[in-house]
């Protein structure tokens, strides 16, 4: 049953120090799916997600990626996962193509075969061809969000980890990187796990979603499903009525 699941975590506990971030936290998602994680600041979702990406190693309970247990078969899985954390950046001596470039090169080395994974890069982007030759440090948040999403997605991995992809970015660059984000899943099937406390985007964007509070999922399923089960006009209403009134 596990490996049907591109993640199954169960029961999964985490502690740092006397802070009990994850507690008996449970969670499914399909593979090529749009799974969104949503909650409060303090509520568990970036442990969650690093657990997930394997950088970081739960106490107890169970934790398989892609049909692999971890942390035992954390190697096999880390060359299929990809994760942009919320404060990720890029490089702002190099230029837009240069750091795609650079990245890929990681993998690839000096050969045609990284070039033609900056190329997608590039193309995941859609920055016009002027833009990806100006350095970074001339551009705006939203075009240094473009690029780091597309480092992340252009290696075409079977899981891609976003944490906050749009966090504050203005109404344009956050519906150019949804619109990114949808294409990538559409063309390629991977499965996308992402994080956001905006609650349209998380309806816009996701088949599933999970919302999690004090460490636990208090509530999973499709959008719409949870408006319906919860009466709620909005995913905003159901989470805060699932979490006791916001105290």
């Amino acid at each position: 049953m596990r490996i049907e699941y591109a993640v199954y975590l169960d029961k999964v506990v985490k502690d740092f120090g006397k802070v009990r971030a994850l507690d008996g936290l449970s969670l499914r998602v399909r593979p090529g799916t749009v799974f969104g994680l949503i909650g409060p600041n303090g509520a568990g979702k970036t442990t969650t997600l690093r657990i997930i990406s394997t950088l970081v190693t739960p106490d107890s309970g169970e934790v398989y990626i892609l049909g692999r247990k971890l942390p035992e078969e954390k190697d096999h899985v880390r060359p299929q996962i990809t994760y942009l954390p919320e404060d990720a950046g890029i490089y702002h001596r190099l230029t837009g193509w240069e750091n795609l470039l650079f990245y890929a090169m990681i993998y690839y080395g000096k050969t045609p075969e990284a070039e033609e994974v900056a190329k997608y890069g590039a193309q995941i982007a859609s920055l016009p061809e002027k833009d990806l030759n100006r350095k970074a440090s001339e551009y705006s948040k939203g075009m240094i969000r473009r690029i780091a999403i597309a480092r992340t997605l252009m290696l075409r991995p079977q899981l891609a980890i976003l944490d906050e992809p749009t966090s504050g970015l203005d109404i344009f660059s956050a519906y150019r990187v949804r619109k990114m984000i949808k294409g990538f899943v559409k063309e390629t099937g991977s499965t996308i796990i992402l994080s956001s406390h905006n609650m349209l985007e998380i309806e816009d964007l996701c088949d599933e979603v999970a919302l999690i509070h004090k460490g636990k999922i208090v509530a999973e399923g499709m959008p719409q499903e949870l408006l319906r089960r919860y009466g709620g006009r909005n995913l905003e209403e159901v989470f805060i009525a699932l979490a006791g009134g916001g105290e």
